[in-house]
């Protein structure tokens, strides 16, 4: 069911600009700030398809947008340093707690990593968990065409490779599958929602 109200907004100076500064502060692997960019992409495709539900306009819905940007970008902001799984994504909350980052987004961030134990309860919560492995499935299924553009995937070629075990191995089909069931979304809609998103900004991305 979508919410009836929109999620909680994060503060002026808590945005899309000062998150993706405190990511490349945190940062400097040109392939994890690339997946950021990607779930962030995916993340936004999704926030503005909530938005229109709840007929947000103005410094609502820029607010609500932002806030799903943000928590996109942050939220494997702290995996270069801290990457085992007692660290990560614990000790990237308590920085984004400490320096007053909305609970909204700190909240998602633990949801997305599934032995934290955190439940996903949110519209934002449920979107993260579900874009983040998808991002980097479709980037790999980009990276392996002659063109190396994600231009030239398909979705009919996306769900052939989700059945091709070898591929990509570190991404989790049970997360994949599990995050479009708690969106409410069939597979494929998800899949293509998703692939039209990062084509569309396929230059950012690099693919």
């Amino acid at each position: 069911m979508p919410e009836t109200t929109p999620p909680e907004v994060a503060q002026p100076t808590h945005n899309r600009a000062t998150a993706w500064q405190l990511l490349t502060e945190w940062t400097a692997s040109e392939s994890l700030r690339k997946h950021a960019l990607a779930v962030e992409t995916c993340v936004l495709a999704y926030a503005t398809q909530e938005a229109d539900c709840l007929a947000l306009s103005g410094q609502a819905r820029e607010a609500m947008l932002d806030l799903y940007a943000a928590t996109a970008l942050l939220h494997d902001f702290d995996y270069e340093r801290h990457p085992s799984l007692t660290e990560h994504p614990f000790v990237g909350v308590r920085e984004l707690e400490r320096l007053g980052w909305p609970v909204a987004l700190r909240t998602a961030i633990l949801g997305h990593a599934g032995y934290t134990g955190t439940p996903r309860l949110t519209h934002l919560d449920k979107t993260l968990f579900a874009c983040d492995e998808l991002s980097g499935f479709l980037t790999a299924c980009a990276l392996v065409k002659p063109t190396r553009q994600i231009a030239d995937v398909e979705p009919a070629g996306v769900r052939k490779k989700l059945k091709d075990k070898a591929f990509a191995r570190g991404v989790s089909r049970e997360d994949v599958i599990q995050g479009a069931a708690e969106l409410g979304v069939d597979l494929d809609a998800h899949i293509a929602l998703c692939l039209a998103a990062m084509q569309q900004r396929a230059a950012i991305l690099g693919l």
